[in-house]
């Protein structure tokens, strides 16, 4: 590229155009104030330019350099934050996948360590939020989402659908558990943000007025359901494992579609890369023997 005068001579013009004094500069940039003033003759001459008018030991920035120190600032602002991007992209040996609390603590986690003990070289970092991943500024690998899919920019893999189901911990009231559709419901519910609409329409009821604590945090949600405060209607994703431990009971054979399916999601710099196929081949096998364990195993009810 044309045009462009020694970084170092540019820094040095920055520096004194905004602190207005050489050694003030000189101080920041950790160098002597006789080397800034000679970075500040060489960019004169390069650009054959007064940049400053001197009176004895002050200096004076011209409107000239004033107008190209705003722009030189600017430019070195987009310097500055190009390296932050670089320098934060995932490595080789990094994989960084952004995750949603619920899944990562319930399904995800759990199921980790065979890919780890596959993959002992590769740096797995899980970012969990409920936020959407906007892969044009997180630095991230990959995302698994839920929603109808197709989001622009990205390549993705449906992982699976899920659905609803009413579970309680054994012990709750006393061991004496609601079992019917009407005995759910009237039974103290810790509620979600999941509807209970198209679960109690699979039961054949009519759509009815619900009470009980709502907590937005499917964690909360499921930590209150261990310790037996009441029943809830939630992914079965996310009890799944829990219900194969003994530490939760489905209560009724009726499940309620989940509307949104999980997907693996990633932008096109991840695309091919050796660390994403391990990942997503890993996941993809994972899925298929948890939705062979789902249908291969009957609902244990009386």
């Amino acid at each position: 590229m044309k045009n462009i005068p020694p970084l170092p001579a540019l820094r040095a013009f920055e520096a004194v155009a905004r602190l207005g004094s050489v050694v003030k500069a000189a101080d920041e940039l950790h160098v002597t104030h006789g080397a800034v003033s000679q970075q500040l003759r060489t960019l004169e001459e390069y650009l054959a330019l007064a940049l400053f008018t001197r009176h004895g030991k002050r200096l004076s920035i011209t409107e000239d350099g004033r107008i190209y120190a705003l722009r030189l600032r600017m430019a070195l602002q987009d310097i500055s934050s190009a390296t932050t991007d670089v320098l934060s992209l995932p490595r080789a040996d990094e994989l960084i996948i952004a995750i949603l609390p619920s899944f990562g603590a319930n399904w995800l986690v759990r199921r980790l360590p065979r890919f780890l003990a596959a993959h002992p070289d590769l740096k797995l970092h899980l970012r969990a939020s409920l936020e959407l991943v906007n892969f044009q500024v997180d630095r991230v690998d990959a995302a698994i989402r839920m929603g109808p899919g197709g989001w622009e920019g990205t390549s993705q893999i449906q992982l699976f659908a899920d659905d609803l189901i009413a579970v309680a911990a054994p012990h709750f009231n006393g061991g004496q558990l609601p079992r019917s559709p009407a005995e759910i419901l009237a039974a103290p519910l810790i509620r979600s943000v999941e509807s209970w609409s198209n679960w109690i329409a699979a039961a054949g009821l009519p759509e009815t007025q619900l009470s009980g604590p709502v907590y937005s945090d499917s964690n909360l949600v499921i930590e209150a359901l261990r310790q037996g405060q009441g029943v809830t209607l939630t992914r079965r994703s996310l009890v799944h494992d829990a219900l194969r431990q003994g530490e939760l009971v489905q209560l009724s054979a009726i499940t309620a579609p989940y509307q949104n399916p999980y997907w693996l999601v990633w932008p096109m710099r991840s695309h091919g890369t050796a660390k994403l196929r391990a990942f997503a081949d890993w996941l993809t096998a994972e899925v298929g023997d948890y939705l062979a364990d789902v249908r291969g195993i009957p609902t244990k009810l009386p």
